[in-house]
């Protein structure tokens, strides 16, 4: 495994961070969940994000669970704060100073920890003060309960709005959690470079496209049984605005570059996310621990540069770049 710094922070974390959205409590079993927590671990992986929302605060305690009687100094545990959890009610939603406040107490009760490493805001928040929102960030700070703040899916404005504030209170913003791989590149043009002005990193979720980048979803041929694409509960949803027989059929173009370099597809898309100088860490999830070896091993590989141009011939046309595709919620969602 290898590591990169988080920003202009001086904390390092392993560039294949284990996440557990859409699986832990509710696509797979707790015991199979700590296996493949376990998994990570044994692949070198120290970094794990979650959030308060996952499974409406149920991924959390999966998590703490199975981290238990680890050395806590070893690992890098992030969680978020934004979606609704508990009952949803009027205040369970939000960045307000009082859902912030709240939601940090709940999650570190749940992970079994004192403090969480990074503590993002989930989405951006257009109908609390962001001064209030930064503010209760830069408590939480003094606290100790968290030791650095991030956010998630906030646009170039956004961005620079907050990594303002934070500097006027005394912290600073180290990154960004945004969607990022092959097919989806909405970041390039302004969150990236604004992130490396202002001194932050990406963390991306979905490198391999819910999956789609993996090769496993073939064109003209129904989704594999037991797949994200055939997941009822909202994996077939997310998944499919990919599965079209243009983007399938350049996705099975990949096979062959990525055989050449003795790697898995998913492998040569989490490498190539890695490429980019920006990203500190690609999330990946897994329903079963030995997908988790196999992901990790993309951590320290070199593409050359006539590999990327083979890469982007066969995929690049098909890849969304709209940088106005970068935004939260007009209202909050209760």
């Amino acid at each position: 495994m290898d590591y990169r710094y988080l920003g202009n922070s001086g904390l390092k974390i392993s560039e294949i961070i284990y996440g557990n959205w859409l699986t832990h409590a509710s696509q797979v079993d707790d015991d199979t969940a700590s296996k493949s927590i376990h998994a990570a671990l044994d692949a070198g992986i120290s970094s794990f994000d979650t959030a308060d929302a996952y499974a409406n605060t149920a991924a959390e305690v999966v998590l703490g669970d199975a981290l238990k009687g680890e050395r806590r100094e070893s690992l890098e545990i992030f969680t978020k704060v934004y979606w609704p959890t508990g009952p949803r009610g009027k205040n369970d939603t939000g960045l307000s100073r009082k859902h912030i406040m709240e939601s940090i107490n709940g999650s570190l009760t749940r992970l079994g920890t004192d403090y969480v490493d990074l503590y993002q805001a989930h989405r951006f928040d257009y109908e609390t003060p962001i001064e209030e929102t930064m503010q209760a960030f830069a408590d939480i700070v003094r606290q100790g309960k968290a030791l650095y703040i991030g956010v998630s899916e906030w646009n170039a404005d956004q961005i620079r709005a907050g990594h303002k504030l934070a500097r006027e209170l005394g912290f600073q913003l180290v990154s960004n959690q945004p969607q990022y791989n092959l097919l989806w590149r909405v970041i390039e043009q302004e969150v990236v470079p604004t992130s490396e002005e202002l001194g932050l990193s990406q963390i991306v979720f979905s490198p391999i496209a819910q999956g789609i980048l993996t090769g496993k979803y073939l064109p003209g041929q129904p989704a594999p049984e037991g797949s994200r694409a055939t997941d009822e509960k909202g994996g077939k949803d997310m998944i499919a605005r990919w599965m079209r027989d243009d983007i399938l059929t350049a996705v099975q173009g990949l096979k062959p570059i990525a055989d050449e370099l003795g790697l898995t597809q998913a492998q040569l898309a989490v490498a190539w996310v890695l490429q980019n100088p920006n990203i500190a860490g690609a999330i990946v999830g897994a329903s079963r621990p030995e997908q988790i070896a196999s992901n990790a091993a993309a951590a320290g590989v070199k593409l050359e540069d006539s590999v990327l141009a083979q890469i982007e011939s066969v995929i690049g046309g098909l890849a969304e770049t709209d940088p106005t595709l970068t935004q939260s919620p007009a209202t909050r969602v209760a």
